[in-house]
């Protein structure tokens, strides 16, 4: 297979210039291009330049704004509320992150509610400037009705992934993003582009039965992690980024869809927690505790959450990122 090795700069450039070209703001393109080209650099491949495809094909079908103006409202004391406006949510986030963090300080713990944002990016890149701030973060967000509930074979659930940080001054973040479906839906699209099965376990074809074929999956349906564990979190992300929001559950984002095939639509619920608030002056007491747990888990051999995603963001830093050529061509031809 033929592949393309980019730096990070030119995958960059890349990506603004597809998003820029399909009448994406600039606001929009820089937000959106920078989100995929460090997808690709963290070796999230399910979320890196591949992303591009999706999101100029649900621009072309009219179910996301190029250009809309975030809306940012100082809710209540802990709350902050930014309105996409049917724009992806990338902007809204950035732009409502400052008060976040001011009123986590404040109050030691915060939400953000972003509504009416259109979601294809990783939930890690939401925790990161949180960690970075020297908070605690926790994001989720539905998706479209693509997953079968524990003991059901018709889709209702999205993929709706969790993800949680905790930060670990000098060090890299402990930060794990994960769907709460069996895969992510992006890695069953990258099996089926590459013409490879699926391992077993991740769905179901339209008639209930399992299924290895990537295409017979996504035309079925997918299925939770752990069963009815998986399955509970599912449910919880429904409520916690739907209702509790004032937004749409998967189904009713894969009904406002319309068979269109576009990203997905509804809200992101983002929490932050202040340890310093919480602890005072023994905050650096606890957050050493924190330590011998990671070492802990270490010295047994096991990996934190994100260690591949640093180590590859560090060697992507020097060495550029690589795709392959099928992948680039198709990335040019938008332009």
């Amino acid at each position: 297979m033929t592949m393309v090795n980019l730096s990070l700069t030119e995958a960059y450039s890349l990506a603004h210039q597809v998003l820029r070209g399909n009448g994406f703001s600039e606001e929009h393109a820089t937000v959106v291009a920078r989100n995929v080209t460090n997808g690709e650099r963290d070796g999230c491949a399910s979320h890196g330049l591949w992303r591009l495809l999706g999101i100029v094909d649900t621009l072309r079908k009219g179910k996301v704004s190029p250009d809309a103006v975030p809306v940012v409202t100082d809710s209540a004391p802990a709350i902050v509320k930014a309105d996409a406006g049917g724009a992806f949510s990338l902007l809204a986030f950035e732009q409502a992150l400052p008060l976040l963090i001011e009123k986590t300080r404040h109050c030691g713990i915060a939400a953000l509610a972003i509504n009416r944002c259109v979601h294809f990016s990783a939930l890690f890149a939401d925790i990161e400037p949180l960690t970075d701030a020297g908070l605690v973060g926790y994001a989720c967000t539905p998706s479209h009705a693509w997953v079968a509930p524990a003991g059901g074979t018709l889709p209702l659930f999205g993929t709706n992934p969790i993800a949680f940080g905790w930060p670990r001054g000098e060090r890299p973040p402990f930060i794990f993003d994960m769907a709460t479906s069996a895969a992510a839906r992006g890695e069953i699209q990258l099996h089926l582009r590459a013409g490879k099965p699926i391992p077993e376990g991740w769905g179901v074809d339209s008639d209930g039965q399992p299924s290895t074929d990537p295409q017979a999956v996504l035309d079925g349906a997918m299925l939770t992690f752990g069963g009815h564990k998986g399955s509970a979190f599912a449910a919880m992300v429904e409520l916690l980024a739907g209702p509790l929001i004032g937004d749409m559950t998967s189904a009713e984002s894969l009904a406002w869809d319309d068979g269109a095939g576009g990203l997905p639509y509804g809200g992101e619920l983002i929490l932050a927690f202040d340890p310093t608030r919480f602890l005072g002056q023994e905050a650096h007491v606890h957050l050493a505790r924190a330590e011998t747990l990671f070492d802990a888990m270490q010295s047994q051999g096991a990996r934190l959450p994100g260690e591949r995603r640093f180590v590859a963001r560090a060697k992507a830093e020097q060495e550029g990122v690589v795709i392959t050529r099928t992948l680039y061509d198709d990335i040019c031809a938008l332009r």
